[in-house]
């Protein structure tokens, strides 16, 4: 007896996979604009924040500035910054980066310009006053938040490709800058990084940004949206737990304990890595180290947190990203005691370098990959502003205090066990703030 012939399945649509396998490839537009980011934020930050450093003495010789008038004229814009990353943050939530990154970067550029005019302390204060208010339109903050809101699975990847661009941007910026400042002087050497500045970053911006993938009939990561599904972004953490209908938003993160042990975790390690920053070249030259080493070993913290970046977007597709980002922080600690143990030796000093600065920028690309894994995309911009002025304060303060502590005790002993102790608070930070999440989510999911 043969088989009766199978009945034909009715006709309908080629399946998704196979969908995909003949639509036409073409490049994901979420890379363009992480290629486009990588280079505006190399940009931004050598010009609206490294390049200060080397500016500073021709600008006080001309002006007759002291030291501490020109570090306050940098300290002011660092603390508006972060000021005006909350309203930034809503902006952004609220209409997209187009606009904003767009007459952000016109309006930097212009103040570089104005930069170059300057015959005073005051004018001095008020542009750089200008510049630390609109550049909180075109750091970091805003970059990150359009990436998150276009990659999921390969957020990490893509976070990863800007920072390791832009790390490097300390290197470009600052010899480069002190070869304009010798070949044409201080003031056309800004006539020329701002027209850098402007020609890098205001037309790309415009052109390449959009506000997230839905703009183009897009899922996150480039996925196309099916034929009877709405072209809107699946959101994530409690955006997805309890649904649509809510939104946190800046007031209700920052009332709840994981924002709050965020904040306490970033906070901490920022303030451990500016106190070293500002003063390891003096610690090193008390304990007998040329001051040759001293500038070498702490610009390699910078070079070195390209690596702990590397080392950190490898872990989270092993770990959770707060336990991998915690264990770097305590890796810091580790390099903070050998440096006690073995100050006065260079094998100890280089050392610490290596393991400090393994953690040196983790915070950087840990931060927006937490936080929109647990407070989701809607709002990200808008919650990732305040705690980035949160950061701000605590960074702002904190090398003044290890000053001050230096000062009274005659020694960097106390410093360097508030670092260590500042490190550990922000592994413990992210720790506790990794549990709360899940019992949080896991709660929203249960109601």
């Amino acid at each position: 007896m043969t088989a009766p012939a199978p009945v034909p399945a009715p006709a309908r649509a080629v399946p998704r996979a196979g969908a995909r396998r003949h639509l036409p490839r073409t490049p994901f537009h979420g890379w363009r604009i992480v290629s486009v980011l990588a280079v505006t934020e190399t940009l931004s930050w050598g010009v609206l924040y490294y390049a200060f450093s080397v500016f500073q003495v021709p600008m006080g010789v001309e002006l007759g500035l002291t030291s501490a008038q020109l570090s306050g004229a940098f300290s002011l814009a660092v603390l508006l910054t972060g000021v005006a990353a909350v309203p930034v943050g809503r902006w952004l939530d609220a209409r997209g980066p187009r606009g904003l990154m767009t007459v952000g970067s016109a309006v930097c550029s212009l103040l570089v310009v104005a930069w170059s005019q300057v015959q005073s302390v005051v004018g001095l204060y008020l542009v750089m006053g200008g510049i630390g208010l609109a550049r909180a339109a075109v750091l970091y903050d805003p970059a990150f938040a359009v990436i998150v809101r276009w990659f999921r699975t390969r957020r990490s990847s893509a976070l990863l490709a800007v920072t390791v661009v832009a790390g490097f941007a300390s290197t470009i910026a600052l010899p480069s800058s002190n070869a304009l400042i010798e070949s044409v002087g201080w003031r056309r050497a800004l006539l020329v990084l701002a027209a850098v500045l402007a020609v890098g970053t205001v037309v790309p911006h415009w052109l390449v940004l959009r506000r997230d993938p839905s703009e183009m009939g897009l899922c996150p990561d480039g996925v196309p949206v099916r034929p009877d599904a709405q072209p809107v972004p699946e959101e994530e953490g409690l955006d997805r737990a309890v649904g649509p209908g809510l939104r946190p938003t800046a007031a209700w993160a920052a009332r709840h304990g994981v924002f709050r042990w965020y904040a306490v975790a970033f906070a901490a390690q920022a303030s451990s890595v500016i106190i070293v920053a500002v003063h390891l070249v003096p610690f090193l030259r008390e304990h007998g180290h040329s001051a040759a080493f001293a500038a070498t070993a702490t610009g390699a913290l910078g070079a070195l947190s390209v690596t702990g970046r590397l080392v950190l977007t490898g872990a989270v597709r092993r770990v959770p990203a707060a336990t991998a980002t915690a264990a770097l922080f305590g890796v810091q600690a580790a390099g903070v005691v050998l440096l006690l143990a073995a100050a006065d030796s260079t094998v100890g000093a280089a050392a610490f370098v290596l393991l400090f600065g393994v953690g040196f920028g983790a915070g950087t690309i840990a931060r927006p990959a937490l936080l929109a894994q647990t407070f989701g995309t809607a709002r990200y911009a808008t919650v990732a502003g305040v705690l980035s002025l949160a950061i701000t304060l605590a960074t702002t303060a904190s090398p003044l205090a290890a000053g001050l502590a230096r000062t009274a005790t005659g020694s960097y002993l106390p410093v360097l066990v508030a670092v260590a102790g500042l490190c550990l608070v922000g592994a413990g930070g992210l720790l506790r703030a990794n549990a709360l999440g899940r019992t949080l989510v896991t709660a929203c999911v249960r109601t």
